[in-house]
């Protein structure tokens, strides 16, 4: 009697783990789904900023917007520079540049940083059209560059500049930027001499 009892017990407890045992893999399974659904779903961030209307981001794509309002931003930061602001300049421009062009960039910052440095020579752009393109994370921007020795200024001549850019989740950095001449090609540049 004792081992028929012993035996149903032994029974009971089996059949308890192997339903256990289906639960935890019916509950990883699912933990997996879960994780694989979170993982491959867009992203969307939503910007409140100083504007008309709020800009979303998604890591599937880039609102031409968002792109216009970085590129304006990017244009302002790395085109207007004077020996007094070289180094923030490098620094904040540095700090938007995306992380494999990183060299690349500093190096060519770094040779404007010491034909700049001492002297008395700013220069500042003033935007007259801006032109982005999403698909090709591309954007032009188009006005004069003005050139000021001193307190004179001695040039101000129409130029054009195109950024590239890189995208990646949700995050939008420069990959490169220079002066577009005549042939539409971007010549490698951080300003007017560069």
């Amino acid at each position: 009697m004792d081992l028929s009892i012993s035996h149903t017990q032994a029974q009971r407890l089996l059949k308890q783990r192997n339903w256990l045992a289906i639960a935890c893999t019916g509950l990883f399974g699912v933990s997996v789904l879960l994780t694989l659904a979170a993982a491959s779903r867009d992203r969307e961030v939503v910007l409140q900023p100083l504007l008309a209307k709020p800009l979303t981001l998604s890591s599937s794509h880039i609102d031409r917007d968002y792109l216009e309002l970085v590129t304006r931003d990017a244009a302002l930061l790395t085109l207007n520079r004077s020996p007094s602001n070289l180094q923030y300049w490098m620094d904040s421009i540095l700090a938007i540049t995306d992380p494999r062009t990183h060299g690349r960039m500093k190096a060519e910052l770094m040779k404007v940083f010491a034909e700049q440095n001492g002297s008395n020579v700013s220069q500042y752009f003033t935007i007259e059209k801006l032109s982005v393109d999403p698909e090709t994370l591309t954007s032009e921007v188009n006005g004069i560059l003005h050139t000021v020795v001193g307190s004179k200024e001695v040039t101000a001549e129409a130029r054009t500049f195109r950024f590239v850019w890189s995208y990646s989740g949700v995050s939008l950095k420069l990959a490169g930027f220079g002066q577009v001449t005549e042939t539409g090609k971007a010549k490698s540049g951080k300003g007017e001499d560069a």
